[in-house]
């Protein structure tokens, strides 16, 4: 056990700016709005299938919750991870693929992923 005397420089704390902080949080906001904007108007332009897949993969977290995946397990890690979303995006704009909701279930998605970080619900 060491003692420190009084007036010694103690190691710098977390000033906010890390993975949690507003910063990051504010971006996170931001690219939900963004990304729940798209989802919107690629609904209204495909009509109700787009805006069915758009709302069942916004709340695929949730409904794999229900199934029963808990933390830390990979299928956890697979529905609350960016990555899975963001290739179906940039597949689907590079790609031969030409089906709308798929698109935009990868919109909603990756929403709420965006969603989530936002509220500070990290992906551990």
């Amino acid at each position: 056990m060491t003692t420190e005397p009084p007036g010694a420089a103690t190691p710098l704390r977390n000033s906010g700016v890390g993975r949690s902080g507003w910063p990051t949080r504010t971006a996170w906001g931001t690219l939900a709005l963004l990304l729940a904007a798209f989802a919107v108007f690629e609904s209204q332009k495909y009509g109700t299938s787009t805006t069915a897949a758009a709302l069942v993969s916004f709340v695929l977290p949730d409904l794999a919750r229900l199934v029963g995946i808990r933390r830390p397990g990979v299928l956890y890690q697979a529905v609350n991870s960016g990555w899975i979303p963001l290739v179906v995006l940039v597949g689907y704009t590079v790609g031969p693929i030409v089906w709308p909701p798929l698109f935009t279930a990868g919109l909603g998605w990756l929403t709420r992923i965006a969603f989530d970080r936002t509220r500070g619900l990290e992906l551990t």
